[in-house]
């Protein structure tokens, strides 16, 4: 009887960890969704995107 029980807890902790999981990666889905800088729709490139392409190429040292 101890074993049913202990297998029943388990298997209900695994249930509700893949629910948590689940409404984790919805919520980060809907982040997603709602980001307007994606450039897989078409938008523009984050404003706080890395710049290091505009820094100014420095001079070899030598």
């Amino acid at each position: 009887m101890e074993i049913l029980i202990t297998v029943f807890v388990i298997a209900a902790m695994i249930a509700l960890g893949m629910l948590v999981i689940h409404q984790l990666n919805a919520q980060h889905e809907d982040r997603i969704a709602h980001y307007p800088y994606d450039r897989s729709r078409g938008g523009g490139a984050h404003p706080d995107a890395d710049r290091s392409r505009f820094r100014p190429r420095r001079r070899p040292r030598g």
